[in-house]
Formats: structure tokens, sequence, C-alpha cells
């Protein structure tokens, strides 16, 4: 499916799974999506499975928005201590339309306990108390954190997954690998084609030297070392530290939120000649979250300047990540958008679009590992492997087939909104749009 007709299903009410491959734009189509529901005056929650998925949007965590935390049983108690909350009750009631990315790292549970919240608020017969809800992500990805000895369960797994009667938009356009290699490369991996070709293109990245003229981003599927080696490599360059202290404002526990997914740390410190990585995007400014660079030199008032990897000089000026809710602004963190990025874990890379990469896969543990780092790049040759092993090639193998069953199901899809007239389609997307817009906004109109 292309991006338009995605667009379009949304627009008509739906609730939808926006799926397919790693670089398919699909948090560009949510954020297209949400500007458009924000412009007709239609409350929107914008959430991730994730503090990291959920900064990209300017979100929160699901677990935030919907008052369940890190529980994995809501119990009838813990439903009438959400009751005595007005503002959670006030929140739900103005949201008409529910989004949560990165679903393949929810569990089924969580689902079903936001399912429940929903519907005590709002509707109760209706799932999700009657909201429009969009959840996307890429079941090849990296799954949900399983606890010791128990088997994570994906939302498809839930209860609330059946009652949606959910429309599938699987995006097929790629918009980050840059060559054919790659792309064959990844597709393997997703329909479990690897062959011995497909690990030759691979393995003749094996220790090969990347040809630009900063050091790639090292990638580790453990967090142990990672910081280690950034502070390492930092206490090698003999030249003065800035040190830059991330401002925050807003509700408290908020902030906490957003300081934990942003990957902007909170006491940044930087020297000439360091290599960072941007960690927000910024199209207009020429710069995306993995843009690589090396800091050349502070400008007057003690603002980094970074050559990117393509050679574009950027001054990084402060960025914001908040937190909103009816376009007001409910807390917020300011800090340069720089990380240190000799390493970073694969965990944290998911989202990301990075130009040079070193990674180790030798210590691969879960599905979708090896193909979460693979397709953070956009060349074959922005990568030198360090190590693999077999579970890196991995993925889910019951993924496999619900992949091909998404597939026909978007087809069908795209078929039928093809073939609906334009002003017929255009009648029911405002009708929809009638139907949810606030209260508030019509008074304001009159």
């Amino acid at each position: 499916m292309k991006q338009a007709t995605a667009l379009d299903i949304l627009k008509l009410g739906h609730s939808v799974f926006l799926t397919g491959p790693a670089g398919s734009g699909k948090t560009y189509l949510l954020n297209q999506y949400i500007q458009y529901l924000k412009s007709k005056k239609i409350g929107v929650a914008v959430t991730a499975s994730t503090g990291i998925a959920s900064t990209h949007m300017n979100g929160q965590t699901i677990h935030s928005w919907s008052g369940m935390g890190i529980k994995d049983i809501f119990t009838e108690a813990d439903f009438s201590k959400l009751k005595k909350r007005p503002f959670y009750k006030s929140r739900i009631k103005k949201t008409k339309v529910l989004i949560i990315d990165e679903v393949s790292m929810l569990h089924a549970h969580q689902l079903d306990i936001v399912n429940s919240i929903c519907k005590r608020f709002k509707e109760p017969f209706f799932p999700f108390g009657g909201l429009q809800v969009i959840l996307c992500g890429d079941f090849f990805q990296l799954p949900p954190v399983a606890r010791y000895g128990s088997r994570a369960k994906f939302v498809i797994e839930s209860r609330a997954w059946d009652e949606m009667n959910l429309r599938i938009c699987y995006l097929e356009e790629q918009h980050r690998q840059e060559d054919r290699q790659m792309l064959k490369i990844l597709n393997d991996i997703r329909n479990r084609t690897c062959d011995s070709e497909t690990m030759g293109m691979i393995l003749s990245r094996e220790n090969k030297t990347i040809k630009n003229n900063i050091a790639p981003t090292r990638l580790y599927t453990h967090n142990a070392n990672v910081d280690a080696i950034n502070d390492f490599e930092l206490q090698k360059i003999k030249e003065e530290p800035q040190e830059f202290l991330m401002t925050s404002t807003g509700i408290e526990n908020l902030v906490t939120t957003i300081k934990r997914g942003c990957l902007a740390p909170e006491k940044l410190i930087l020297k000439k000649g360091a290599v960072v990585m941007f960690v927000k995007n910024n199209f207009e400014r020429g710069f995306v979250n993995g843009t690589l660079g090396i800091v050349t030199d502070f400008e007057e008032s003690g603002l980094p300047i970074v050559r990117t990897i393509s050679g574009k000089i950027i001054i990084a000026t402060p960025e914001k990540w908040s937190i909103e809710e009816d376009d007001v602004i409910l807390a917020s963190v300011t800090q340069v958008p720089l990380r240190l990025a000799w390493a970073i874990t694969v965990h944290k890379s998911q989202g990301m679009t990075l130009d040079a990469v070193e990674m180790d896969l030798s210590k691969s543990f879960e599905y979708g590992m090896g193909y979460v780092a693979l397709s953070r790049v956009r060349r074959l040759d922005g990568i030198k492997l360090l190590g693999i092993n077999e579970t890196a090639l991995e993925v889910n193998p019951e993924m496999c087939e619900l992949d091909k069953e998404l597939e026909r199901l978007s087809d069908i899809n795209s078929s039928e909104i093809n073939a609906m007239g334009f002003f017929e389609k255009i009648k029911r997307q405002k009708e929809f749009v009638e139907k949810n817009v606030s209260k508030e906004s019509l008074t304001k109109k009159v």
C-alpha cells in the first residue's frame, strides 16, 4: 500500500494496524495524520510502547497515558483508584483517536488492560470505548521483553486485537535503504530465505573499512561497555570539555518520563573532535535521528558546530522534547540534540537511520536483533561487521505466516479504497471529522 492510500483509510476513521518493513515511513505517516487531526480539532493521544519511540512524535508511553503504569494485572481496586483521579477521566473522555507506536514491543496483556480502561471511561460495549485506534509497528523488529522463564505474547494474541476489526495498511515503499544488495538482505531475513548468497553479501563487510571521514557508530547487543566505550574515547581527546545541561518545565512525573525516553543525556559533555549523533528529526535543518557527525568547534555562545558525514556544517542549537495534549504542552525538556556516538545499543537504535555502523552481532540473543541493526543503515558499504551468530538473522517464524496474511489483507483494503468514488471518500472523511470534532472548538466557532 502507498502512504497516500493508508492516509485516506486513516481519515475514514477505521481502526488500523499500520505496518511494513523498517524504513517504509510508518512514523512519518503517523505524524502526517496527527497534524491532520490537530488541524481539525480532533482529540488525539500520541503514545508508544517505549519512551524512546514516544519522543519521535512528542508523545508519551501508553503506560503513562492510560494510567496502567507497569502493572501486569489491573484489578477492580486499580480501576477504582483510576476513576478517582479526574485527570485520567478528563484525558480519556477528550480523546477520539488513540495512536500506539512500536506495538511489537507491547505485551498482549498490556493492550487488553488499555482496552478495559478506555471502556470504563467511555462506551463499555465498544472496543477501546469507541476510540479510533491506530496500532503501528513491525513484528519482525524487537519483541516484548519477556520475564525470565516466560514467553512474551505479541499484541496479536490479545483479546483486544480480536475485538477491533482492524484494517491492515502494509506500507511497501522503501525510504531508507539506497542499494539493492541491502534491500535483498533485509527481504531475505524477513522471508527467512537467507542462503549462501545472502550470507556472502553480509560477510563481504566483515572487518571492512567504511570509506568516510568520521568513525562509524558501534552497535552492540548488550548495554555493557557502551557507556564505557564513549567515555573512554572522549577521554582520549586532549581538548577542553564543554558541558550542556538539560532544562525542563512542566509536570514533574511527565518530565521524568521524557528524560527516561529521550536519547539526549541530561548532562552532555563534548570536546572538539568528538563523534556525535543527532537524536532528533529536524528535516528543515538537515538532520534526522541518527545523523552522524564530528564536533569541529564551538561557536561564540558555546554551542557545538558539527560537520555531518555528508559534509554539512550544522550549529547544534537546543531542541525541545515534549508531551502534548490538546495542543497544550504538559511537560518538556530542552537540550542540545546530540549524544556521543562511538557506541550505542541495538535496542536504542530502533527508529534511527544511521550513516556508518560498526556492528557486533556475535552475541545476538533474540529474534529481530540482527534485522533491526542491519536495517538502520542506508547502504551495505556503510557497515563494518565485527562478528555475527546464527540468531542474528532469525526472525520469529510465526510472524512470517502472519506477514503474508497482513500483506493479503492490505491488498484487499487498498483495492476497496481505490474503488471508492472520490466524492464518496471525501463525504465519509468529512462525516468522521464532524462526529469527532471537539465541542470546545465548535463553541469557539459559534
